[in-house]
């Protein structure tokens, strides 16, 4: 189904087409059982997280890490399976929590070369700025050479580029010296390519420049009503300012806390993480600002504004202008203390008219986990069922926050009880909007939420392949338009790329997260965003902000053993799915983009990707394969000189 949507910008009007694709369920839709350590990819230790990979299984389409609202409204649509694809199904699900695998000590150089295997079927380009034909010689050799002083490329990535795997596939490949940006290989760097989640590097570069790296979302609450004495008659109005986490992950230096796999892929991924900070940290501090302010009791109610912007859900996950904890509740399972007894849960954020409750039992060690995670009454009541083995890590599921305006009406309300300020007003009821003001001129703010700033936003966008917060940028982009409307975002990011020297022609946008099936990207316009930082104040900023490999974020299992180790900073992407026809794995898209560090402060702006490679069966073991060779030539191109 495509929308049609109409949208003037810089002068002109467009038809935008912004498709939905009909996609499997992933691995995580509430309802599903989720069984850890059960397929291949869930034996893995993931290096890059769900939000990057989207994947294809027979005639649907995962994108990204699709939100489970979107994978739950498709589920109904996909057709029945043929041979295998049930299999291929659980392999898109699973896998699409996983992007690289982390690579064992010793893979860096030093290690054997990958044996000699037929050449792939791509051709080098003999120019970086030339438009390159798609047709190309089964026999072509990846060779490049040309203009700007180019020279043969490691022989250890001409042996990866050559295996059977990719007898079909297209390469794409460009790296440049920073002073000038002289070619220093390149491969097909003008032809379009699926980006998966390398599309963040556009995405979160437009609204960090077009609010500024130090800017902080100031979240106020009005009192719209008579105050006599510590009694206000009248309302609270939280005003929504698009802040991503209100104070959730905060640490007390005032830095943003993330985990290497971050809890919002938790029902992709056995082994996601909780940061240690409160969820609701941000709406406490507003809680105690207002009976600081001399409040003591609110006859009225308590209403979240969030008319900031709408809700987009051709954007998924839909970003809202009140975001808490991601718009999720945390739900970590625990085994008992012996096989037979209940396992222990522990939940988060604790929100009425939220309730959550558990049968799930203890079984022996090495008995199989089968949590299933079900959802009722507007995702208010939530049960989670199954079992855990005694031996088992603890299991993070997470259930989404259907109606986050209200949710942070309800939180306000008890935050305010829990400070000391009678509430009349009831936390499980509706969110009021009928009685906001026009606006608040002339009404007292009695608190106010300040965010760390933008940048640090950035940074965690990055690190974890955060897709509702790449998604916000866009709407945040809108706004500082003078729009409500998220769709007007595309014009000031356009305006940004037009102001960088990013030719934006070469990118095809349609998220911010790069997972709508309309994406695509050239090596050569994501070299050019890399590249337009290094000119700024902020490019160390903006390089440290990318996963580090073998370090942190994304890349922090990488490549742990090998020279390359803390020397690449990169963003990543990728789309893997079914081949029904062949009863294999399809790989439709791996790619990786940012710095190598060539030491004496030297940072090489690079991008490699593949597009169309396919595994030799259905086992995931062929994607891991193929994933851990787009790692390598990232280390390996570290390396050369």
């Amino acid at each position: 189904m495509y929308l049609t949507r109409r949208i003037v910008g810089a002068g002109a009007r467009a038809d935008q087409h912004r498709s939905r694709s009909r996609v499997v369920p992933g691995a995580g839709e509430l309802g599903r059982r989720e069984e850890a350590g059960g397929s291949p990819c869930h034996r893995v230790a993931a290096g890059w997280a769900a939000g990057d990979m989207h994947a294809e299984t027979g005639r649907a389409t995962l994108f990204t890490g699709l939100g489970r609202r979107q994978r739950r409204r498709t589920e109904r649509a996909v057709s029945s399976p043929i041979h295998s694809a049930s299999r291929r199904r659980g392999v898109a699900a699973s896998c699409a929590a996983l992007l690289f695998v982390a690579l064992a000590p010793g893979t860096g150089a030093g290690a054997p070369s990958p044996s000699p295997s037929p050449s792939p079927s791509s051709s080098p380009s003999s120019n970086p700025s030339a438009s390159v034909s798609p047709s190309r010689s089964p026999s072509s050799s990846p060779s490049p050479s040309g203009a700007g002083g180019q020279g043969p490329l490691d022989p250890r990535i001409t042996e990866i580029m050559a295996k059977p795997e990719y007898r079909h596939a297209q390469w794409g490949l460009l790296q440049t010296e920073p002073d000038g940006g002289r070619v220093v290989h390149s491969l097909f760097p003008g032809q379009f390519f699926i980006p998966g989640s390398t599309a963040k590097l556009i995405s979160v570069s437009g609204p960090w420049q077009t609010l500024g790296s130090d800017h902080r979302f100031v979240t106020p609450l009005y009192a719209v009503g008579e105050r006599k004495g510590g009694t206000l008659t009248g309302d609270l109005d939280l005003v929504a300012q698009g802040d991503l986490t209100m104070g959730g992950r905060t640490r007390p230096d005032g830095t943003v806390a993330y985990t290497d796999l971050d809890h919002t892929y938790a029902n992709d991924f056995p082994g996601a993480t909780l940061t240690p900070e409160n969820p609701l940290a941000g709406i406490d501090r507003l809680a105690r600002q207002t009976r600081a302010s001399g409040i003591t009791r609110l006859d009225g109610d308590v209403i979240v504004d969030s008319r900031l912007f709408q809700p987009d859900p051709v954007l998924d996950p839909t970003p809202t202008p009140l975001i808490i904890n991601d718009n999720l509740i945390d739900l970590l399972t625990t085994p008992g203390d012996r096989p037979g007894a209940d396992a222990r849960l522990e939940w988060r954020p604790k929100v009425a008219p939220y309730q959550v409750s558990s049968t799930v039992k203890t079984v022996e060690s090495g008995k199989p986990t089968a949590i299933t995670v079900t959802a009722t009454d507007g995702g208010t009541r939530i049960r989670l069922s199954g079992t855990i083995a005694a031996d088992a890590e603890p299991l993070l599921r997470t259930s989404p926050i259907a109606d986050p305006a209200a949710f942070g009406r309800a939180a306000l309300i008890e935050a305010l009880r829990r400070a000391g300020v009678q509430v009349t007003a009831d936390p499980e009821g509706p969110n009021p909007v009928a009685r906001l003001p026009r606006d608040y001129a002339g009404r007292p703010r009695v608190a106010e939420y300040t965010s760390p700033p933008y940048a640090q936003y950035a940074k965690l966008i990055l690190k974890v392949s955060h897709n509702l917060g790449a998604n916000l940028g866009i709407c945040l982009m809108a706004v500082t338009a003078g729009s409500n409307q998220c769709e007007a975002g595309f014009p000031v990011l356009a305006d940004f790329l037009d102001r960088a020297g990013v030719d934006r022609r070469q990118a095809q946008l349609m998220d911010g997260r790069g997972g709508n099936p309309a994406d695509r990207a050239t090596p050569e316009v994501l070299v050019q965003m890399l590249a337009y930082w290094q000119r700024t104040p902020d490019a160390r900023l903006f390089r440290e902000a990318l996963p580090i490999l073998g370090v942190d974020g994304l890349l922090a299992d990488n490549c742990r053993g090998c020279p390359a180790r803390g020397k690449v900073f990169a963003k990543t992407g990728a789309a893997v799915g079914g081949d029904a026809l062949n009863d294999r794995l399809a790989v439709g898209a791996i790619t990786i983009a940012g710095y190598l560090d060539k030491g004496g402060g030297r940072f090489d702006t690079f991008y490699a990707g593949v597009n169309g490679a396919s595994t030799p069966s259905a086992d995931t073991a062929g994607v891991l394969s193929i994933a851990n060779d787009l790692a390598m030539i990232a280390a390996y191109l570290q390396e050369s000189p």
